[in-house]
């Protein structure tokens, strides 16, 4: 089954863009390549139990099992030895990209206390762009009872774009709620 966003890219967002940069060919249209969530656990790496729990949740929110990142060198001030658990991450691509994204845009941060929309000056030099969540309660696949502890994730969204200013509009777009 394809997914919503996905369509709507290859019908709507890509003849937009076309006449928009004046591209000549379809294949410089900028796409999204990746998304990759991430999520450090800080002073939990010594309990297993929320590592695990990180990950299930990560794997509840996404669709996908993630993976544990480990320390790469021991740092004595933070107790942290090499190959600890310092967090779980997850990338995403083909379908279950599109659907997480469309979830996000639609159903996550509208669910966010006093949402004014997302910063639009978050993109690197290349049109990638990176977000922080404070909490996972807004994904509507979490149930409040059954987690531990609040914790935030980063997600990064990695497009082929070459500018920035591609990066915003290829995002503009797809319906993501940026301040003016």
């Amino acid at each position: 089954m394809t997914q919503r966003l996905k369509k709507y890219y290859i019908e709507s967002i890509v003849p937009k863009l076309m006449e928009e940069f004046k591209y000549k060919n379809i294949h410089e249209v900028p796409k999204i390549e990746k998304i990759v969530i991430n999520r450090g656990i800080g002073t939990a790496s010594q309990n297993q139990k929320i590592v695990d729990a990180a990950l299930k949740e990560l794997t509840i929110i996404t669709g996908q099992k993630g993976i544990i990142t480990r320390s790469k060198k021991a740092i004595a001030g933070f107790k942290l030895r090499e190959t600890m658990p310092v967090g779980v991450a997850v990338t995403l691509r083909g379908d279950r990209m599109y659907g997480f994204l469309d979830r996000l845009i639609n159903l996550a941060l509208p669910r966010v206390r006093d949402f004014q929309g997302i910063n639009p000056k978050s993109f690197d030099k290349n049109g990638n762009y990176s977000l922080g969540l404070e909490e996972q309660l807004m994904f509507p696949e979490i149930e409040y009872d059954k987690i531990d502890q609040i914790r935030g994730m980063d997600i990064s969204i990695v497009t082929t774009g070459k500018k920035q200013e591609e990066g915003l509009a290829l995002l503009k777009k797809f319906g993501l709620p940026f301040t003016a």
